[in-house]
C-alpha cells in the first residue's frame, strides 16, 4: 500500500545492512518521491519495511549510471565477470535462510515455495556465469570479393527489469544475472508488493559479489509515477517484463511506439491445461496435479487452471482429485508442510472471490471447498467445467482449478488449444510416443509429458507463444535475448 511519509519508522534490513532504501549509482540512500510503499506481510498484516518510492528524477539518475557504467563492464574479462556471478550464485546459498523468510513475510510464500524459489534464483545465477565465454559471433563469405562478413555477439547495453510479486526473486534474477554476465547494465523495477525480494535484497547481494558501483541499479517506485516512463526512457535497449498480459501489452506498446524504440522480452500470463489421457496412471497424475495446482497458492503463470480428462476416467480421476486437493495443508505459510498459504493482496483476493461466486452461478460443480480465512482460500475445484465458463477462459492466479471432460483424444487436444494463452501444459499417459506425439500438437512454449506444467531449467528454453509472450529465458535462449548481432563487413585492399 502507498501512502504519503514524512519519516521511514520501519527498518528492513538483510545481511545486516538496510533493505528500505533505493539502491542507485552504487549508493543505498531514499527516494525522492512523496510517497511511501508500506509493504506488508499479507498473511499478518505486520508491516515488513517502509520505502520511500523512487521519483522520475531517482530513475533517470539509475538509467545515467548504467549507461556510464556499461562500456566498462563490457570491457571487463569475461572470467572477472563470470567470478562475480557466480559469487553472486553462492551467496544466495549461504544467505538461503534468510531470503526464504524474507519471501515467507513479504509475498506470502510458503516455506517450501521460498526453497524452491532460492534453488532456482541460484540456479539461472550459477548457468549465467557461464556465459562470458559462450558468447560467439560467426564468420560467413560475401558475394564481394576480398570481402569477409562477421557477425559479433555483443552486449544490447543497458536492460530495464521489471519484476512481478508471485516469484519476486527468481524472475527477477532470471534476467539480471544474464544480462549482467552478458555484459549489460542493469536497472530493476520490483512490484510494489515485493520492492525487497524482488530487488533491493539482490541489489546488496551483487554489491557483496564485488560488482562495480553503477551496474545494477534499483528503483522501487509505483508504477502510476515511473512505469511508462521506466519503458520510455532513451537509455535502455531493452526491456525484460514478467507479469499479466494487459501490462505486458502495454510494455510493448511503450516500447514501440515512442521516440526511442527498444525490444522487449515479454513473459506472460498462462492458463496451463494438463491433459488426462484415458490409458494414464491416475494416481500420477493426481500426485502431479495437485502440487501443479496449488504450489505458491496457483499464484504462478504456469500453475494448472484447467485440467482436461478423457471420458471413460472421468469420474475417476475427479474423485480421487478432489479428495487430494481436500487433504492439501493450507495457512500459515511459515508452518513446514503447508502448501497453500495466503493470496497476496486484497485485490487478488476479491478477483478470486468473483471466480468463484461466477463459477457456481455458471452451474460447475464444487467438489472441494471451504470458508476463506483472512486471505487464505482453501484449495477449490470445480468439475463438469465447460469451456465456455469465465473459470474456464481465464487465467485464475489463485488455489483452485477448473476439471472439464473430453470426449476423447482428438476433443481434449482441441479443449486444451482453446485459449489465447500458451505458456505450459502437460499430459498424462502411459504410452510415451502418444504423449509426445500429442505434446508436440499443443500450442504452448512448453508441455510435459506425465509431469506437472510447472517446470523451469536454468538451461533449457523458458517461454510461451501467442499472448503468454515474446522470447526464451534461460541457457543459450538467454544469451541470444540479451546480446545484440552486429554485423561487420572486412575489404582486404
Amino acid at each position: 500500500m502507498t501512502a504519503t511519509a514524512e519519516t521511514i519508522t520501519t527498518p528492513a534490513t538483510f545481511a545486516g545492512q538496510p533493505v528500505n532504501l533505493q539502491f542507485i549509482g552504487g549508493e543505498w540512500r531514499e527516494g525522492r518521491s512523496e510517497k511511501v510503499n508500506t509493504d506488508v506481510n499479507p498473511f499478518d498484516d505486520s508491516v515488513v519495511a517502509e520505502i520511500r518510492q523512487a521519483s522520475s528524477q531517482d530513475l533517470d539518475e539509475a538509467y545515467r549510471a548504467a549507461e556510464a557504467a556499461q562500456p566498462g563492464w563490457a570491457a571487463t574479462a569475461p572470467s572477472e565477470r563470470a567470478k562475480i556471478i557466480r559469487r553472486a550464485g553462492d551467496l544466495l546459498e549461504e544467505h538461503r535462510g534468510e531470503i526464504v523468510s524474507w519471501l515467507v513475510k513479504e509475498s506470502g510464500s510458503t516455506v517450501l515455495k521460498a526453497n524452491i524459489e532460492v534453488s532456482l534464483a541460484a540456479g539461472i545465477t550459477q548457468e549465467s556465469a557461464s556465459f562470458p565465454t559462450r558468447v560467439h559471433g560467426t564468420i560467413h563469405p560475401s558475394n564481394t570479393p576480398d570481402r569477409e562478413m562477421r557477425v559479433y555477439r555483443k552486449p544490447v547495453g543497458v536492460v530495464g527489469v521489471i519484476s512481478p510479486w508471485n516469484f519476486p526473486l527468481h524472475l527477477s534474477q532470471r534476467s539480471v544475472a544474464p544480462a549482467l554476465a552478458l555484459g549489460n547494465a542493469v536497472v530493476i523495477k520490483p512490484a510494489s508488493d515485493t520492492p525487497v525480494t524482488g530487488g533491493l535484497l539482490i541489489a546488496r547481494i551483487f554489491e557483496e559479489a564485488g560488482l562495480p558501483a553503477g551496474v545494477l541499479s534499483v528503483v522501487a517506485g509505483a508504477g502510476s509515477e515511473i512505469g511508462d516512463e521506466f519503458v520510455a526512457h532513451p537509455v535502455p535497449r531493452l526491456i525484460s517484463f514478467t507479469g499479466s498480459t494487459p501490462v505486458g501489452q502495454n510494455v510493448g506498446k511503450v516500447a514501440t511506439s515512442g521516440e526511442h524504440l527498444k525490444k522487449t522480452s515479454l513473459e506472460l500470463g498462462g492458463n496451463a491445461p494438463l491433459v488426462v489421457l484415458d490409458d494414464a496412471d491416475l494416481d500420477a497424475a493426481v500426485g502431479q496435479a495437485v502440487p501443479g495446482t496449488f504450489l505458491h497458492s496457483g499464484q504462478i503463470c504456469m500453475s494448472v487452471n484447467r485440467i482436461i480428462v478423457q471420458a471413460p476416467v472421468y469420474d475417476e480421476f475427479v474423485q480421487k482429485f478432489s479428495g487430494a486437493a481436500k487433504s492439501v495443508p493450507f495457512g500459515d505459510p511459515s508452518q513446514e508442510g503447508t502448501l497453500v498459504g495466503p493470496v497476496v493482496n486484497d485485490s487478488q483476493l476479491e478477483g478470486l472471490k468473483a471466480k468463484i461466486a461466477g463459477a457456481k452461478e455458471a452451474g460447475a460443480r464444487v467438489v472441494a471447498g471451504g470458508d476463506i480465512v483472512g486471505r487464505v482460500v482453501p484449495p477449490h475445484v470445480f468439475a463438469d467445467v465447460t469451456p465456455d465458463m469465465e473459470i474456464a477462459r481465464e487465467e485464475i492466479f489463485g488455489p483452485m482449478v477448473a476439471i472439464l471432460k473430453a470426449d476423447d483424444e482428438e476433443h481434449a487436444l482441441a479443449l486444451a488449444n482453446d485459449h489465447v494463452y500458451g505458456l505450459s501444459s502437460a499430459v498424462f499417459t502411459q504410452n510415451l510416443d502418444r504423449g509426445v506425439r500429442f505434446a508436440q500438437r499443443v500450442k504452448a512454449g512448453m508441455t510435459f509429458v506425465n509431469e506437472m506444467t510447472v517446470q523451469d531449467e536454468a538451461h533449457v528454453a523458458f517461454g510461451g507463444e501467442r499472448n503468454s509472450g515474446l522470447g526464451r529465458f534461460n541457457g543459450e535462449w538467454a544469451i541470444e535475448e540479451f546480446t545484440t548481432a552486429h554485423t561487420i563487413g572486412v575489404k582486404r585492399l
